[in-house]
Parts: C-alpha cells; sequence; structure tokens
C-alpha cells in the first residue's frame, strides 16, 4: 500500500467515526438538562430586578450556583453539539429531506442561537446589558418591521426584560419545538446512552462558576457572548441592518437553499466556509480587544 493509500484510508476511518458519532442525541440530552435545570433557575429568577434576582440565585438560593452553572454549560453544549450534528449531516449527505422539511429543521438552529442569546440578556449584568441593547438597536433597523419585531420580541428599552423573559420561556421554544418535532418523532435519545456526556456536564458545573460580570465603569469595550463577537466587532465599521441582519442572514439562506447534490452544493459548500473563515477573523479581532 503506498503512503497516498494510507493517508486515504486514514482519512476515511477518520471521517467514519466523526460521522458515527451521536452528535444529535447528545444534542438533545444537553437540552433536556438545559430544561430541567432552566425550570429550576426560573422558579427564583424575578424580570423585574434581573441583576439582583441572578445575583441571589448564585450567593443566597441553597445550591443555586450549581443550578444557574448547569444550565449555562448544558445550553452551551446543546448549541455546540447541535452545530456538530448538522455539520455532520452536511458533511455526510446521505439522508434526504424534502424542501419544507429541511427548512423547518434548519431554522432550529437559530432558534437556538435566540435562546442561548436571550439566556444571555436576561442575566442583565454588563455582557447581558450590552447584548440586549445592540440587539435592540439592530432590531429597529430593519426597513418597516424593525419596531413591530421589536415589540414582539424584545422592547427593552420600554419594558425591560418581561418580553425577552416571555419569550425565552416560551416563544422560543414553541417556534424550536415546532422546528424539530418531526425528527424527534423518529429519532430518540436514553439517558442511560449518554451517561459520559451528564457527568461532565455535572462535573463542570460543580467545578466552574457561571459567569457574572457587574457593571465596570470606564470601560471602553464590553465583549459580547463568544458567538456574538464576529458581528460586534462588524458592528463597528458598517450599519446595524448590513452587519447584523444581512451578513448573518447569507449564512442563513445559503443552508436553507443547500442544494441536495451537484455542482452548485460545491459552490454553497465554499461559501459556507468562506464565510465561517471570515466571521473567525472577526472573532479573534473583536476578542483581542478585551
Amino acid at each position: 500500500m503506498s503512503d497516498h493509500e494510507r493517508i486515504k484510508k486514514r482519512q476515511y476511518i477518520l471521517k467514519q467515526k466523526i460521522l458515527s458519532f451521536n452528535w444529535g442525541g447528545q444534542a438533545l440530552i444537553s437540552l433536556y438538562i438545559s430544561i430541567l435545570s432552566g425550570i429550576i433557575v426560573a422558579l427564583q429568577y424575578n424580570p423585574a430586578e434581573p441583576f439582583y434576582s441572578t445575583a441571589v440565585i448564585e450567593l443566597i438560593v441553597p445550591y443555586g450556583s450549581f443550578w444557574r452553572a448547569l444550565h449555562y454549560f448544558s445550553s452551551q453544549a446543546f448549541f455546540l453539539l447541535l452545530l456538530c450534528h448538522l455539520s455532520a449531516i452536511i458533511w455526510e449527505n446521505t439522508h434526504y429531506y424534502s424542501r419544507a422539511a429541511w427548512i423547518r429543521l434548519t431554522l432550529s438552529v437559530p432558534m437556538a442561537l435566540l435562546l442561548l442569546f436571550t439566556g444571555y440578556i436576561l442575566r442583565d449584568d454588563a455582557t447581558g446589558e450590552a447584548a440586549g441593547a445592540i440587539a435592540e438597536h439592530t432590531v429597529l433597523s430593519i426597513p418597516f418591521a424593525g419596531t413591530w419585531i421589536n415589540d414582539l420580541f424584545l422592547s427593552i428599552s420600554s419594558n425591560g426584560l418581561k418580553r425577552v423573559y416571555a419569550n425565552h420561556l416560551v416563544g422560543f421554544i414553541v417556534l424550536g419545538g415546532y422546528c424539530v418535532w418531526p425528527h424527534l418523532r423518529r429519532y430518540t435519545s436514553r439517558w442511560r446512552d449518554h451517561l459520559p456526556l451528564i457527568l461532565i456536564l455535572l462535573l463542570i458545573s460543580i467545578m466552574l462558576p457561571c459567569p457574572m460580570e457587574p457593571d465596570q465603569i470606564g470601560l471602553l469595550h464590553i465583549a459580547g457572548p463568544w458567538f456574538f463577537l464576529g458581528l460586534q466587532e462588524l458592528l463597528r465599521t458598517i450599519q446595524p441592518f448590513w452587519a447584523g441582519i444581512v451578513f448573518p442572514g447569507i449564512i442563513l439562506v445559503a443552508l436553507i437553499t443547500l442544494p441536495h447534490k451537484g455542482q452548485k452544493r460545491s459552490f454553497y459548500l465554499f461559501i459556507f466556509g468562506l464565510w465561517l473563515s471570515l466571521y473567525t477573523v472577526l472573532s479573534v479581532i473583536s476578542y483581542t480587544r478585551i
């Protein structure tokens, strides 16, 4: 066997190992843990006094720090594993979905992102407050429908975090559930099949605190959530509508309209790679400003 053939064989084995990993099941278990721990945290949370109630959960409520950390880290794990699951499906390209079913499934990614993002806003610490202000400003930049969308999902400057809280608990959960429900009916996940993941999340939640940043007077640059850093950097140079709506909309439209096969699919995959490379560079630049 030649060196080239050995390399090809190793690449094939590596690909099979990656694709055979149960990314979807791991993501689903992480979501279940996030929901269960989120219910416990929500019982102590008050959207009228978001930062104070978050501090109370962290410092006074028995085991509050653990439950808040478990909710935070399981939510992060869910989103990352969901992205890995989607990437594996696109890479493998052996599953065929109708266009309507594919659109419905891929829209679960922005729903998951909105759930994660509103969770940051609800902390109402330095990061959450900055993220909320940027999000509201970006949504209001949408022509014609911006005010209506803001009133429906955010309305932070007018109503505080009450609407964000309602959408975090109900709105985005319902929309995300609608997107993935046909998929969940076909594929199930059992807790006992994912004990290592559960153990890792429990250990991380015991050992590491959930982030919480008080206001830092005089600080010129406040970093948003890690997945928001690229957009935050882009917002420094171009208008909010183009940076916060059009730029992320490119990858979403490309994902929704991804062809199942042919040369066009290769072009779409090139667009994905280019977009992700650019966003990574922007995120690194934003991170260096911290």
